[in-house]
């Protein structure tokens, strides 16, 4: 199926650190700053929006691969915006430019793979498992 998605589709999601987004709620550091898999939750959800208004109903997109770099820490109270941009097409798999920033600043940068799935098919696989 040609899903007709074309290349330099963007999107974007943002928001503000607090408590419940820092290293430190999530354990994947000490510090209350924004945490790397926040940011790349926030990146996947750019991801996300630059091509579901282009799917037909009943289809999504699940994240396969993230490649990304945190280069700086963004403190409590600070918004962080995420931008996805399409770079490449090839069937259902899509491969994404990825950034994010702070109010000061780019703070990661990357890219981000997903793949095109029939959503009620994929959940029937999925619930399978173990079974």
């Amino acid at each position: 199926m040609d899903f007709g998605l074309s290349i330099g589709l963007n999107g974007t999601k943002e928001t503000i650190v607090s408590e419940e987004n820092t290293a430190k709620t999530y354990g994947s550091g000490a510090l209350e700053v924004f945490a790397t898999p926040a940011m790349i939750g926030l990146m996947e959800g750019a991801a996300m929006n630059a091509v579901q208004p282009h799917l037909p109903v009943g289809y999504g997109t699940v994240g396969t691969m993230v490649n990304v770099k945190h280069i700086a820490a963004t403190p409590m109270g600070m918004k962080v915006m995420a931008n996805a941009e399409l770079i490449e097409v090839n069937g259902k798999r899509l491969l994404f430019k990825i950034e994010a920033h702070d109010e000061v600043g780019l703070i990661g940068e990357g890219t981000h793979e997903r793949y095109i799935v029939e959503e009620e098919k994929f959940l029937v696989r999925t619930n399978q498992k173990g079974k």
